[in-house]
């Protein structure tokens, strides 16, 4: 029985990668439609978050089993609860690379980069890949030490975040209120994906140590 209980856990696990993995490849896509115009690639993502989904709402179901069957204690029932929120956070993450996609999707042949705000929206993506990828890492490997890198790239992308609502701000955008809604979104939509990556490495932390401080 207890063999059975640490393969459904190793099951957790290797279930949360899997979405992890997916979510990267999400966000990398639809940056890369956001910063190139991509329509094709942009309902690539748009379609392979149902995918995410699916994936995330059968990890819920596994940890609810795992809770009712084998009422797992300590480290244990930190993993099962914290893949709950993890894989929601995950979900959320998919969500908002596809409101990338649609932006590039919605402006389409047109871009949905202001002038001016180009490379700020490179870095910005950069460093939600970046911030992806870690996740990934995270998840697979357990380092603690991964979960203060996530933490330092969000502060990075808080700080562009913030360069972009003073440039939407300033006259230079003030004849071109597309693009101030399409920056003030996007903008939004990388810095939430940040947020709810630090949400993940908190889970794993709390999983890690037991708190989440």
């Amino acid at each position: 029985m207890r063999e059975v209980f640490q393969q459904e856990l190793r099951e957790v696990q290797e279930r949360l990668v899997k979405i992890a993995e997916l979510v990267e490849d999400a966000i990398e896509n639809a940056t890369s439609a956001f910063g190139n115009s991509d329509v094709a690639v942009a309902e690539q993502v748009i379609d392979s978050v149902e995918e995410i989904e699916e994936l995330a709402a059968e990890l819920d179901q596994l940890a609810i089993d795992i809770l009712a069957r084998q009422q797992p204690v300590a480290s244990d029932l930190r993993l099962v609860v914290g893949a709950l929120r993890m894989s929601a956070s995950l979900e959320r993450m998919a969500d908002l690379a596809q409101h990338i996609a649609q932006l590039a999707r919605y402006r389409y042949p047109e871009s949905a980069v202001p002038k001016g705000l180009t490379k700020t929206f490179v870095r910005m993506a950069a460093l939600d890949v970046e911030m992806a990828s870690k996740l990934v890492e995270l998840l697979r490997t357990q380092d603690p030490r991964v979960i203060d890198e996530v933490r330092d790239l969000d502060d990075d992308l808080d700080e562009l975040h913030a360069k972009v609502f003073e440039k939407v701000l300033s006259d230079k955008l003030a004849n071109n209120p597309t693009g101030v809604v399409d920056a003030t979104l996007a903008s939004r939509y990388h810095e939430r994906f940040g947020d709810h990556a630090v949400s993940v490495a908190k889970q794993m932390q709390f999983f890690l140590s037991g708190s989440l401080d």
